[in-house]
């Protein structure tokens, strides 16, 4: 029998996974719901032609619904929406279910056999195209059930808040979490830097991921989540449900202001940030500035880039509302994981070792100039200097032809995101060719742990608290020390309350999270000084493991 056949009810049971994004939630479990399944048993339409533009008709009610979800949707979510609609319309998709309704398939099976298809080409291109067999899939469970006149898969919508859980999610999925009833996420699969992990943290919501044990959970069964540890108690006594959903204690307010450590050390919190509605929202709240701005999501689904006017007019906005607070802008972070259509890479056998980032200027040099350009028309419009740092760099030496470029674009600060191994073991050369540098946990933790950040099973070794990962940042904060460079994080693992402490124990001078992890990390910060921040970071990297890291360190701080 398969696990979700074998519920558990015991109360008081603990499960573990991966705690991706904090908070503790106490509310009922509700599952995802299942697609719909087809067989080659099922009734065989009587016409051929009829049944196939029953296909077309259905794909394209799915791609109109997409699209008009992604109307009211927030921007990074359109994006998504609308890119899983443009799959919808791929007339390869349509071309091979057609093939196997002419051969005598039932209809909506003819549509996972073509699905299954498609998905196992993608699979086999690896890199980003394999990604997107998820999205594929999703379109194929939509249009099946139009075709079965079954509901479509989706969010459930009981109208109280739900922790939902499910196998992992799909784009469509995951954009759609912004004002629903889910209130926390349960994933069997993913990893610390999944889809699913960086929109839990983007959107506030308290997510455990990688427990496969979430599968044996009965829906409708009180569960409290806590996305800091990564535990799930299924049926909590009464006791715990009444302190996970209870105030705060008595001298445990937030703190206020910007950021700083208990001896008063300044730690400026930025924030993450990927589309301009985001920058407006983080503005009007409490972000000491923006610590990365996600250009590329100006460019992404689209056909033709975005003029130099565009982009700079955009970027006028986000400085005006941010006033004299920091701004870090990257450049376009194209390649791998980000493909752009009017920007043509080439197919590539590991797309994440291949052309991504400042690489991509090699090949298509103007798209990186009209970007520095409008930039620096920003920056002067608006009468105030501006951070640029530019991904992917790997030598001393692309560091300094990108500062070149930048500095002659305009009023610009220079940066370099530190994300190769290469550029964290010579960041002292590195960090004398720019006026900052930032480091990208999710990137450097995938190259030096050699394990790909797509892949759910590799999460322990993508664990952001991985020794090795640390040593790698301490080199960089030593640099940044000896030659007098401010050294940020920007990576997820900057949002981690108690891996904070150990950052700016590890060197780092600023940390950029997404804008609902602020307020935990503020908190963290201020509780604790500098002696106990380094303390924290040697006891980390003394560890053995990622777990162990952990162990100690919350051992050493109480708990925070």
């Amino acid at each position: 029998m398969r696990a979700a056949e074998h519920p558990v009810h015991r109360t008081g049971t603990v499960l573990t996974g991966r705690g991706v994004s904090p908070g503790t939630v106490c509310a009922p479990l509700a599952r995802l719901a299942a697609p719909p399944v087809t067989s080659p048993a099922d009734p065989v339409g009587a016409d051929a032609g009829t049944e196939c533009a029953r296909i077309d008709a259905a794909l394209e009610e799915v791609a109109a619904d997409l699209t008009r979800r992604a109307a009211g949707a927030d921007p990074a979510a359109a994006g998504v929406l609308e890119a899983t609609a443009a799959m919808a319309l791929d007339p390869t998709l349509a071309a091979a279910a057609h093939g196997h309704v002419r051969a005598g398939t039932p209809t909506a099976h003819a549509v996972t056999l073509a699905v299954e298809e498609v998905c196992t080409r993608l699979v086999a291109l690896g890199g980003c195209l394999a990604e997107r067999a998820t999205d594929v899939r999703d379109v194929g469970h939509r249009t099946v059930a139009r075709l079965l006149g079954t509901a479509p898969p989706g969010l459930p919508a009981p109208g109280h808040p739900v922790v939902l859980t499910a196998p992992d999610l799909s784009p469509a999925d995951t954009a759609a979490l912004a004002g629903s009833d889910v209130v926390a996420l349960l994933t069997e699969q993913g990893g610390p830097t999944s889809h699913t992990a960086i929109i839990a943290r983007a959107l506030g919501l308290p997510a455990v991921v990688g427990c496969p044990d979430a599968a044996r959970i009965a829906p409708g069964t009180t569960v409290l989540l806590d996305g800091g540890a990564g535990t799930v108690q299924v049926d909590p006594p009464p006791a715990e449900r009444a302190r996970a959903r209870g105030v705060q204690p008595a001298g445990t307010a937030q703190p206020t202001g910007p950021g700083r450590t208990a001896d008063g050390t300044a730690v400026p919190l930025l924030s993450n940030i990927g589309t301009e509605q985001q920058a407006l929202a983080a503005a009007a709240g409490g972000s000491e500035g923006i610590g990365l701005l996600r250009t590329e999501f100006l460019f992404l689904d689209r056909t033709t880039a975005p003029t130099r006017a565009e982009q700079r007019d955009q970027l006028v906005r986000i400085l005006r509302a941010f006033g004299s607070r920091r701004v870090v802008v990257r450049t376009l972070d194209a390649g791998s994981d980000k493909p752009l259509p009017f920007l043509p890479l080439g197919e590539e056998a590991n797309p994440a070792l291949g052309v991504r980032g400042l690489r991509t200027a090699a090949a298509h040099p103007q798209v990186l100039t009209e970007q520095l350009h409008a930039i620096g028309e920003a920056a002067a419009q608006v009468g105030r200097e501006v951070d640029v740092m530019a991904p992917m760099v790997a030598t001393a030496a692309e560091a300094a032809r990108f500062a070149g470029l930048a500095r002659g674009a305009g009023p610009v600060r220079v940066g370099a995101m530190i994300e190769v191994p290469a550029a964290a073991l010579r960041a002292r050369e590195l960090c004398e060719a720019v006026d900052f540098v930032s480091v990208g946990t999710n990137d450097l933790g995938q190259y030096v742990m050699a394990a790909d950040r797509t892949v759910g099973a590799l999460g322990e070794l993508l664990d952001p608290w991985q020794p090795a990962l640390l040593d790698l940042v301490a080199l960089v904060g030593e640099a940044g020390r000896d030659t007098g460079t401010p050294v940020g994080v920007c990576g997820e693992a900057a949002a981690d309350p108690q891996l904070a402490v150990v950052l700016i124990g590890l060197g780092a001078t600023s940390l950029s999270t997404a804008p609902p992890a602020r307020d935990a990390v503020h908190a963290a910060l201020a509780r604790h000084d500098r002696d106990t921040c380094r303390r924290a970071a040697d006891l980390a990297r003394a560890a053995p493991g990622p777990a162990q890291a952990r162990a100690a360190v919350a051992t050493l701080l109480g708990g925070t």
